[in-house]
């Protein structure tokens, strides 16, 4: 077995099989093959090389949306003007790609996810969203619906709601990761807990991995992301959430989603 030293820039980075079969003692998974983590924007040109040289990584997925892509352009900008594009990217995505690896997009939170929640909305609050993005208010456009939609919902709640609205994103994620030509690969998304941890727990469950290895694998995002819990906090109150949303939901609530999706998907 490999030893790697850990990432300094690159917050909850990990080698999924390796980290389940070493809390097991058993060879359940592959190693080397899916990684998990938060978003690589920031991360060092020297930990970028580790990423193909030690892990010999191909492919990046990532699950963000445009708005956090053009929210992370924006924050870098402002952090390192030289480095900036001159016109924002038609792809801004695309734009935040680590150089030298296949970048593959997946909006997990895409536009039935989206529409689930715009449904909830009263009249008022949809004319005011509309005209908040129209000016590119983007964040504060979001709020209306953390407010008013995500926040009652809570994390499981929403985490279900993908599960329930989001399967053309989640069949366009597993028709990329059965494509053996994308591996091995990263799966992000901005903190590599939510959007991730749900990715993650699908394959594990589709491996026949156990529901106790899934949340060991689960919760030690809360121990990789301590350090980051601030910044994340910040974050999400920005788009009207709770600070509890910074938090883990209960895996058991989430698992009986995909028990129900199990019957439901068409993958």
């Amino acid at each position: 077995m490999e030893d790697h030293s850990p990432f300094t820039s690159l917050p909850n980075f990990r080698d999924v099989g390796l980290f389940i079969n070493a809390k097991t003692s058993r060879s359940l998974l592959k190693t080397g093959l899916l990684f998990r983590a938060a978003r690589p924007d920031g991360t060092l040109p020297q930990e970028i090389s580790r990423l193909k040289s030690e892990y010999h990584i191909v492919t990046q997925i990532d699950l963000r949306t445009k708005t956090e892509h053009l929210e992370q352009l924006d924050k870098l900008s402002k952090s390192s003007p030289s480095k900036s594009p001159a016109t924002r990217p038609k792809d801004p995505g695309l734009a935040l790609a680590v150089q030298g690896l296949r970048y593959e997009n997946v909006n997990l939170n895409g536009s039935s996810y989206s529409n689930s929640l715009l449904k909830e909305l009263s009249y008022w609050h949809v004319a005011k969203l509309a005209a908040l993005y129209a000016v590119g208010k983007r964040t504060e456009a979001i709020s209306i619906l953390g407010v008013n939609v995500m926040a009652p919902s809570g994390l499981t709640g929403l985490a279900i709601r993908t599960l329930q609205t989001s399967t053309a994103e989640i069949a366009q994620l597993f028709k990329l990761l059965a494509d053996e030509s994308v591996w091995p690969v990263m799966v992000h998304c901005t903190q590599g807990k939510d959007r991730t941890g749900l990715s993650v727990l699908l394959v594990l469950m589709l491996c026949g991995v156990g529901e106790a290895e899934i949340d060991t694998d689960y919760m030690a995002t809360q121990g990789e992301l301590v350090d980051e819990r601030a910044a994340r906090v910040r974050e999400i109150q920005s788009i009207g959430l709770p600070e509890s949303f910074a938090d883990w939901v209960e895996l058991r609530a989430i698992s009986g989603g995909v028990g129900w999706g199990r019957g439901s998907w068409k993958l």
